[in-house]
């Protein structure tokens, strides 16, 4: 993320609104703890494809006049650099947004209630000036494809985040019909489109052809869904049985398992895992899950789109950026 946003006055009076929830239990502050530390240091992934994508390409041929390759440090364009920057801002102000708590579900439990009010204006100031930031960056860029493709995979990542709003575990389990082409599209619009797109804006900054712009976008997109895919199957591939575990029912290896099983038997596996109380045994309905082909299709399919990450970027010349960029989808498909 930009330091110029971070070190900037206005953030800083907005970091100190958000000290006062020190002590809370408002999901704002994991989320700031997060920019700090990150154990599984993805924080600034997108970035990085970013800036790896641009030196892995390098300079178009069909540069313009006004793209000087001497103007290149360490085979980037300041431009790219930026769009980098912008797209960690834009994902950054989206994890925040997404830590606004649903005041309708709030509980005793989840602490007083003027916190959570609180913490959710904050929330909101936030991610919207986080949002402003990378809007005037982008529109500094001076140019108007690169704008819309940005702009597009904020839409995106609005719509898809709209399709990630928790249900209630009836209309959860027993009424969405969701399958892995609708996981596809729906996971593709939360979690790859910024990645994607930011991408094939970074081969338009550097004015590179429709070509190479699509395997760039490619590359994204399928690296994308394979890290979501690796995300999800983790639950069901490393956990121990004796782990106490929750999961969604639209993760890809429960949607996959409901698919090769059909509703009515996934509705009877369910009745068989609740508990007395009603409440679903989660550690039972892994184990049942395991025993079908659900998982193990998730692991090929994760292994298909790393392939086609790598198959994406075969075409760009040989060097250090295109290898760290292979060995990212490579990464993807390791368990």
């Amino acid at each position: 993320m930009s330091l110029r946003c971070l070190l900037s006055d206005e953030l800083s009076d907005v970091a100190m609104h958000v000290r006062k929830l020190v002590g809370t239990k408002h999901p704002l502050l994991n989320t700031a703890r997060g920019f700090i530390y990150d154990s599984r240091n993805n924080l600034q992934m997108r970035g990085l494809v970013v800036l790896l994508m641009s030196k892995a390409a390098g300079p178009s041929q069909h540069t313009a006049s006004d793209l000087l390759t001497q103007d290149m440090v360490s085979g980037i364009y300041p431009s790219q650099r930026n769009l980098a920057e912008i797209t960690e801002l834009i994902h950054t102000a989206f994890l925040v947004h997404r830590g606004i708590v649903n005041l309708k579900e709030w509980t005793n439990s989840d602490g007083p209630l003027k916190d959570m009010q609180f913490g959710n204006k904050m929330s909101v100031l936030s991610g919207d000036f986080l949002l402003a930031n990378a809007c005037t960056g982008l529109a500094q860029l001076n140019n108007t494809k690169v704008v819309e493709l940005i702009s597009s995979a904020i839409g995106d990542l609005v719509q898809g985040t709209y399709h990630e709003m928790p249900n209630s575990l009836e209309d959860n389990s027993l009424t969405d019909e969701i399958n892995m082409v609708t996981w596809e599209e729906q996971t593709f619009l939360s979690h790859g489109a910024l990645l994607a797109k930011s991408c094939q804006a970074a081969m338009e900054l550097a004015k590179h052809d429709k070509d190479a712009q699509g395997l760039a976008y490619k590359y994204a997109k399928h690296l994308s869904l394979g890290h979501k895919l690796n995300s999800d199957l983790q639950l069901f591939v490393k956990s121990s049985s004796a782990d106490p575990v929750t999961f969604s029912f639209n993760s890809a290896p429960v949607v996959f398992h409901r698919q090769i099983v059909g509703q009515e038997r996934w509705c009877h596996q369910l009745q068989q895992a609740k508990t007395i109380g009603r409440q679903i045994d989660y550690t039972k309905l892994r184990s049942t899950i395991k025993l079908e082909k659900g998982v193990t299709s998730t692991i090929d399919l994760c292994h298909y789109h790393g392939n086609k990450a790598l198959e994406s970027i075969q075409c760009f010349p040989s060097s250090e950026a295109r290898s760290a960029l292979e060995n990212i989808a490579r990464a993807v498909t390791k368990f």
